[in-house]
């Protein structure tokens, strides 16, 4: 986190001095595959949003709740694909429809942990059980060969990665959603989706954002979505393990590169992924990068 005011407004116009687009700056073809578990928009644009820009860009998204998914086929491009699936292990699980939809789960609210917090108790409310069937994303053949996968089930992370460790094998950037208490009896928390995703060759990059809760009866404020105190949950950013470049191609290293420019400003990892770009290609991609990085960042003067 920054260290102070002056810090903070450096950073911020490191982010918002470069293009907003790596392809566009870069001049170079980069098609790239997203597959997004659980796409119902409840908390606002995908984070893969700057990637829609380009019609490189294509989407493979899945939501069970129908009525969220006839609002995404309204609103998809041309390069968008919506099912109506619910990814999972393969088997039938009960979906736990809550009060709010965004907490809707094949889980079961811990309603006595959410109770320790304003209003959760009220949203995770389940109002409707449905029996539903699930996929494996490694048998749903719309999925082979992306690049960066989003998923956001509420505790169904795990289980999803667990079937999906051949598509695991060719993605190079993961965005899921992680918790820290156990929000939904029985479900695995960020040390063990961290576990697992290290043992298939990832490693954490950055959290985008961590969410704190106040526990009753406190609130500062009046808003009960603001928090200050307990960690509750937070979106990770898994990459493919920046220390073992040499098992990636250099088209992967390229769209790496891309998506975490593009999506999380990363500017610093892009570069290391150009550089190596660079190494083999000869392409001289990671030095226009370092000159349009240059201005703006400390480096040595041999660099």
């Amino acid at each position: 986190m920054p260290h102070n005011a002056e810090e903070a407004a450096f950073i911020e116009k490191v982010k918002t001095s470069f293009p907003a687009s790596l392809r566009d700056f870069l001049g170079v073809p980069c098609p790239i595959k997203i597959v997004d578990v659980g796409a119902n928009p409840v908390d606002g644009p995908a984070p893969y949003a700057p990637l829609m820009t380009s019609p490189q860009t294509q989407v493979v998204g899945f939501e069970p709740n129908l009525n969220a998914l006839a609002k995404l086929n309204e609103k998809k491009g041309p390069q968008e694909v919506y099912l109506p699936y619910a990814v999972g292990d393969g088997t039938r699980h009960t979906l736990h429809h809550c009060r709010m939809p965004g907490m809707t789960s094949l889980l079961e609210p811990n309603l006595a942990m959410l109770g320790l917090f304003e209003r959760f108790g009220e949203w995770a409310e389940v109002i409707e059980r449905e029996e539903i069937d699930t996929k494996r994303l490694d048998d749903i053949a719309e999925t082979a060969q992306l690049d960066l996968l989003k998923i956001d089930i509420q505790g169904g992370e795990l289980m999803v990665f667990q079937n999906a460790t051949e598509r695991l094998r060719a993605a190079l950037v993961i965005h899921t959603e992680v918790e820290f208490l156990e929000m939904y009896h029985g479900q695995p928390l960020f040390a063990d989706v961290d576990r697992f995703l290290r043992a298939q060759g990832y490693v954490l990059h950055q959290f985008a954002p961590l969410v704190t809760r106040d526990f009753r009866p406190v609130l500062l404020g009046s808003d009960p979505y603001a928090g200050h105190s307990q960690a509750m949950w937070a979106d990770a950013i898994f990459v493919r393990d920046f220390t073992k470049l040499d098992r990636l191609s250099a088209e992967q290293l390229l769209r790496m590169a891309v998506i975490l420019h593009d999506c999380y400003r990363s500017f610093d990892l892009v570069l290391l992924l150009l550089r190596e770009h660079d190494r083999r290609t000869r392409q001289g991609l990671g030095a226009r990068y370092l000159d349009m990085v240059r201005p703006i960042m400390n480096f040595p003067s041999d660099t």
